[in-house]
Formats: structure tokens, C-alpha cells, sequence
């Protein structure tokens, strides 16, 4: 008589445990160099990935330019002006950093394809953010890490070799020509 149940009982296990796997959420940014896939840390930085959610749902992001080439160093968009001196939050304003050292992107640090919110100092965050092009180890965690490129860095790097007009340094600036952030989809 056991062994009647023991199949079927099995079976509800396997598709309750899958059911309760949480899969991690990704984001797709089509640019107009290509895709770029990220996965999004919601464990790791709550606040920050509902914000990101919010605004790619409402359509935010939409045909936003990278208005920042630091070449070696990171591509950045989400301000709506493209001058790298605006943007708005789900919260109606700025909202805090969320730097937890005992979470694993913190631990992980500041490697070639993070994205983390680009701030003008500390809990100043709202729609900006920076994709690392290179590990960069000395930058200082002041910045929250809220993703990763999993898919299509060769997008990142594209988009990094285009030619700029230098404003913050030599190798650092705006791009000649727009590089578009095309839509943002959300993948749950």
C-alpha cells in the first residue's frame, strides 16, 4: 500500500520545492548596438531593483541615450536629459544607498560588468546607473551594486568604442553620435 503513494508523493514534492525556487529576475536592455541581459540582485539590494523595475515598466528608460563613455572604465545612462544631471526615482525623490558588506555583490565588489547606481554622494540615487567595463577594485563602495551583464558585454563594449566628446577628461565624455537605450524589458 505504501508504495502506491510514494510516486505521486514524490511527484507534489518536486513541484512544490520547484514552485518555491524563487528564479532570479534579469532585465533585457536593447540598445541600438544590441541586448544587453542583467540579472538584478533583489536580495542584495531591494529598494534599488524596485526602483529600476518601476521605471523600465513605466517605460522610463525608453529612448534614453548613454550620455557618459568613460572609455576602460563604464558606460552610463538613465538621466532622460542626457546631460548626466537629472532623473527621478519610484520614491518621488532621492533614496538611500544600500551598501550591506555582508551581501554578496558587496563582498563580490566592483567587477567588469556590474551595473550599480551612478550618485552625486551618498543616498543621492535615482534613475542614473553605470555598467563597469573592467574590474575596477579601487573604486569606492559608495556606489549600490544592483546587478550584473550576464549576456551581451560585447554590447557594453561596443558602445564603449565609440568615439566621444571629452568633458570629464580626455577619455571621458559624451558620444559623438547618441547610443540609445532603446526599451528595458523585465523577465520574472
Amino acid at each position: 500500500m505504501r508504495n502506491n503513494f510514494t510516486l505521486p508523493l514524490l511527484a507534489l514534492l518536486t513541484i512544490t520545492v520547484n514552485a518555491c525556487q524563487k528564479k532570479p529576475m534579469t532585465a533585457e536592455l536593447q540598445t541600438s548596438k544590441g541586448t544587453m541581459t542583467i540579472a538584478l540582485y533583489e536580495p542584495d539590494a531591494p529598494k534599488t531593483v524596485a526602483n529600476f523595475v518601476g521605471l523600465a515598466e513605466e517605460g522610463y528608460f525608453n529612448g534614453i541615450i548613454f550620455h557618459r563613455i568613460a572609455k576602460g572604465f563604464v558606460i552610463q545612462t538613465g538621466d532622460p536629459t542626457g546631460t548626466g544631471s537629472d532623473g527621478k526615482s519610484i520614491y518621488g525623490g532621492e533614496f538611500e544607498d544600500e551598501l550591506n558588506t555582508k551581501t554578496p555583490s558587496y563582498q563580490e565588489g566592483y567587477k567588469r560588468g556590474v551595473v550599480a547606481m551612478a550618485n552625486r554622494g551618498p543616498n543621492t540615487n535615482l534613475s542614473q546607473f553605470f555598467i563597469l567595463l573592467r574590474d575596477a577594485p579601487k573604486l569606492p563602495k559608495n556606489y549600490t551594486i544592483f546587478g550584473k551583464v550576464v549576456k551581451g558585454m560585447e554590447v557594453a563594449d561596443s558602445i564603449a568604442a565609440v568615439d566621444i566628446i571629452p568633458q570629464l577628461g580626455p577619455a571621458d565624455g559624451r558620444p559623438k553620435v547618441d547610443v540609445g537605450l532603446k526599451k528595458v524589458i523585465i523577465l520574472r
